[in-house]
């Protein structure tokens, strides 16, 4: 079965998250990426703990199925290297501050004027454009300006930010579907085209039902917890061991959870339309609490589901790495080693597509220009 990026070749300068993320996505779906790393330092991520055996168990989460070469893009004999490559190369993905590329002298305009079908991807903090272009930036810096901690959190306490990396990993997505409609933009017209990516910007995206409150009602919403702003029941609910979820997201479940309740809930003014019962939350929680609090939480979770109402688990790491549905979806995939052995463990791709083969294990994390007699061999024809 073929992968649908089979001969695609990406040059990839990304370091840290963002753009590791993109090429990590593009190398599952078969494309050859080759790590362009600074000797003697290589990846940031290669100094992140946890380590195993010397290694970053981060770095090879995010950087296994690549191949890494270090080079000096002030060397003249490693810019030589570097120039053979993009003529290879069907895809260059950059995560620099703006200018760093163009003082290199492999910004877009130099790369699209010698190798003109060339797709060219970046990502930033802020973008290649606006007063703030020039400003570092990492995950947290994004997720706090972009609005996305000023809404997480609990109720009256401090901001707080997202557990996972999401302004890496979401800028990482979105330069990700860019440079694959760049790709297919290329098949009609012959030319590559230049994606722009903001940290920044991708968090805005996130903030959907954020922004629709604050231009309707004129007020920014705040944390309020697990609950939806705008769905009720739609939070996290106490069993007698625990909290677990409950999503109603439609007048049709809520009275399903209402019979199953035995809640005579659904006929009340309070409650039978959602924008009531999103006024009346906090009344409603204790209500089903009340009865929740006399079962455990796989009871209620079980009793749920087989009434077609949307519930689940709060599950820690440890055990979404033992769930059998995210086993069955090959979700946990082992990092091998030069030996052939399980190494360390990561995120599975995805996407699923038919005809595309789901493999179970992933070739090695490099080692800092561990790949670079193959890649000199590759680019010689040998």
């Amino acid at each position: 079965m073929s992968l649908p990026l089979a001969g695609i070749t990406i040059l990839d300068l990304t370091h840290v998250l963002a753009g590791p993320f993109c090429s990590l996505t593009l190398a599952d779906m078969g494309a050859k990426v080759i790590k362009v790393e600074r000797p003697g330092m290589g990846d940031d991520t290669r100094a992140f703990p946890p380590f195993k055996d010397g290694k970053s168990a981060y770095f090879a989460a995010i950087n296994h199925s690549k191949k890494s070469i270090a080079l000096d893009l002030k060397n003249d004999g490693d810019r030589a290297v570097f120039e053979r490559l993009l003529e290879r190369s069907d895809m260059l993905l950059e995560n620099n501050r703006p200018g760093v590329m163009d003082r290199l002298g492999y910004g877009w305009k130099a790369i699209h004027s010698a190798y003109p079908a060339m797709i060219y991807g970046s990502v930033s903090g802020f973008g290649q454009t606006g007063p703030d272009a020039k400003r570092p930036a990492y995950d947290m810096v994004v997720q706090a300006r972009g609005g996305v901690m000023s809404i997480t959190g609990e109720k009256g306490r401090e901001p707080v930010r997202v557990g996972a990396s999401i302004g890496d990993i979401v800028a990482g997505m979105y330069l990700c579907q860019g440079v694959l409609a760049a790709l297919l933009d290329r098949t009609k017209t012959g030319q590559g085209r230049r994606i722009d990516i903001s940290m920044l910007d991708a968090q805005v995206t996130l903030l959907e039902h954020a922004i629709a409150l604050t231009t309707v009602t004129g007020k920014a919403p705040g944390p309020i917890g697990s609950r939806h702003p705008s769905i009720a029941p739609f939070e996290t609910f106490h069993a007698s061991d625990g909290l677990f979820v409950i999503a109603c997201g439609n007048d049709v479940l809520f009275e399903k959870l209402c019979v199953l309740l035995s809640l005579p809930l659904s006929d009340s003014p309070r409650f039978a339309t959602n924008p009531e019962r999103v006024k009346n939350a906090r009344l409603l929680k204790r209500l089903i609490e009340a009865v929740t609090l006399d079962n455990t939480r796989a009871y209620w979770i079980a009793k749920m589901t087989a009434a077609g109402i949307p519930t689940g688990p709060i599950q820690s790491v440890d055990q979404v790495l033992r769930d059998p549905q995210i086993l069955a979806r090959n979700m946990v995939v082992d990092v091998l080693d030069k030996n052939g052995r399980a190494a360390f463990t990561a995120a599975g791709n995805p996407i699923k597509m038919s005809g595309a083969e789901d493999r179970t294990t992933r070739t090695p994390a490099p080692d800092l220009d561990g790949n670079r007699g193959e890649i000199l061999r590759w680019l010689d024809g040998t």
